[in-house]
C-alpha cells in the first residue's frame, strides 16, 4: 500500500535524523507530514478546504489562552439557536493539527450541513509537551467553551453541544468529557460525545485487536506504544516492557482487581472478537515501572479506567470502531463500560475499516470506507445532537 509505505519511510527519515543528532523523530515527521499537505494543496490548486463551504466563516482565535479555530455557519437568525461543537484532532498526541488538511476540511462540511459552530482546538503537541498539558489544553478550551456567555455569543443551544475526536483526539474527548460531566462549577455540560477509533487504555497491549493487526498501515502496535509512551513522559527504553504486559503483571500491586476487571477484555468484547486469543497476565514483571509512569493509572490518561459512578455521567455516546485497529477493542471495551454504567451508546464497526480511514474521504486518499464513515459520523450528529 503506497500510503503505508510513504508513511513508514516518514518514520525511518525520523528515525534516522534523531541519531544523527538533528532533531527528534516526531519533529522530523510532523515536518515531512507537513510538507506533504502542502505538495498536495500546491497540485490541487488550492488551500486546505478554502472554497469548499463558502458560506462557512473560519476565524482562528483563543480559548482561555489555547489556540483554537472557529467554523460558523451562515447566520440563521437572532433567535436560531445552533449546535456546536469541540473537535480534538488525532495524531498520537504529537501530529496532526485543527488547521490543516481533512480535518480542515471535514469541520467546514460539518458546520454547513449540521449548521454547527465547529470549534477544532489546537492543542500543544510532544515532543514540546507531555501529559498532563495536551489534557489541560482541551480541558481549558472545553470549560471556556460551555459557558454560558460564549455559548451566547455564538448563538449555540447550551441543551446541543458535543465533543468529538479521532484516535489520541477520541481519548482527549472521552477524558474532558468524562471531567466535565463530574466537575460541577461547570453549568452546562455536554450532550453528546463522538468517538472515532479513540485509544482509551496502556495497561495491555495484547488485547486481540494489538494481536491481530500488529503490523497494520497507518498505525502499528509498536508505534501506538512509542505514542503512548511519548505522550506519558517516559522512557521510549521501556517499549519492549509494555509490549511485554510486564508493566501490569499479575502480581503489581497499584494494578487492583477493580482496575483489571475495567479493562478485562476477556469479559467485555463480543465473542465474535475474542475470538482464539488468551489474556497475556505476565508472573513476573517490572515492578517499579507503574511507579515510574503513574499516568498509566490515571483515568485522564486512560478513561477506560474511570470507575462506573464517573461513567454513568458522561453523555450519550457514537463509539467507532474498525476491525483493522489495534484500537478496535479499546472502543469495543468503552461501548459496553459505558452501557453497563447506563449509558446509551451507538457502537459503530466497520469490518473493512482501519485506522485512520475517518480522514480519508477526498483526494488523493479517497476510500469508500472512509466515505462510508464520515457519512455515519454525520449523520448520528444530525439525528442526535
Amino acid at each position: 500500500m503506497l500510503l503505508d509505505a510513504g508513511f513508514r519511510a516518514m518514520i525511518h527519515l525520523g528515525d534516522l535524523k534523531q541519531w544523527l543528532g538533528f532533531g527528534s523523530c516526531m519533529e522530523s515527521i510532523r515536518q515531512s507530514t507537513e510538507g506533504f499537505i502542502g505538495l498536495i494543496t500546491m497540485v490541487s490548486g488550492s488551500d486546505s478546504g478554502g472554497g469548499v463551504v463558502p458560506g462557512v466563516k473560519v476565524s482562528d482565535t483563543t480559548f482561555d489562552g489555547i489556540p483554537v479555530r472557529v467554523y460558523e455557519p451562515p447566520p440563521g437568525g437572532e433567535s436560531h439557536l445552533r449546535r456546536g461543537m469541540l473537535y480534538f484532532h488525532g495524531g498520537g498526541w504529537a501530529l496532526g493539527s485543527a488547521k490543516k488538511g481533512t480535518y480542515d476540511i471535514i469541520n467546514r462540511l460539518l458546520s454547513d450541513e449540521l449548521n454547527a459552530v465547529v470549534v477544532s482546538v489546537e492543542y500543544r503537541l510532544y515532543p514540546e509537551v507531555h501529559f498532563p498539558v495536551p489534557y489541560l489544553d482541551c480541558f481549558a478550551a472545553a470549560k471556556y467553551f460551555l459557558s454560558p456567555d460564549v455559548l451566547a455569543k455564538y448563538t449555540i443551544d447550551p441543551e446541543r453541544v458535543a465533543v468529538a475526536g479521532d484516535s489520541a483526539g477520541g481519548n482527549l474527548a472521552a477524558a474532558v468529557a468524562q471531567q466535565i460531566s463530574t466537575d460541577d462549577s461547570i453549568s452546562v455540560k455536554f450532550s453528546v460525545q463522538a468517538l472515532i477509533y479513540p485509544a482509551l487504555q496502556a495497561l495491555d497491549f495484547n488485547t486481540p485487536s494489538y494481536l491481530q493487526n500488529p503490523y497494520m498501515p497507518v498505525l502499528s502496535r509498536s508505534l501506538m506504544v512509542q505514542f503512548w509512551l511519548q505522550y506519558l513522559g517516559a522512557d521510549l527504553s521501556l517499549q519492549p516492557q509494555l509490549l511485554a504486559n510486564n508493566h501490569s503483571f499479575l502480581h503489581q500491586s497499584a494494578i487492583t482487581p477493580e482496575i483489571r476487571a475495567r479493562i478485562d477484555w476477556s469479559v467485555l468484547l463480543p465473542p465474535k472478537y475474542r475470538k482464539d486469543y488468551k489474556p497475556v497476565v505476565m508472573e513476573k514483571g517490572s515492578r517499579g515501572l507503574v511507579k515510574e509512569v503513574p499516568g498509566l493509572l490515571d483515568a485522564r490518561v486512560a478513561p477506560l479506567l474511570a470507575g462506573p459512578e464517573v461513567l454513568a455521567k458522561c453523555p450519550r455516546a457514537y463509539v467507532l470502531t474498525c476491525e483493522y485497529d489495534v484500537l478496535r477493542d479499546d472502543g469495543l471495551m468503552y461501548v459496553r463500560r459505558l452501557q453497563d454504567a447506563g449509558v446509551v451508546v451507538t457502537s459503530d464497526h466497520y469490518d473493512d475499516g482501519f485506522h485512520g480511514c475517518f480522514s480519508m474521504s477526498f483526494w488523493p486518499f479517497d476510500f469508500d470506507v472512509g466515505r462510508r464513515v464520515l457519512r455515519a459520523y454525520f449523520s448520528w450528529l444530525q439525528n442526535n445532537l
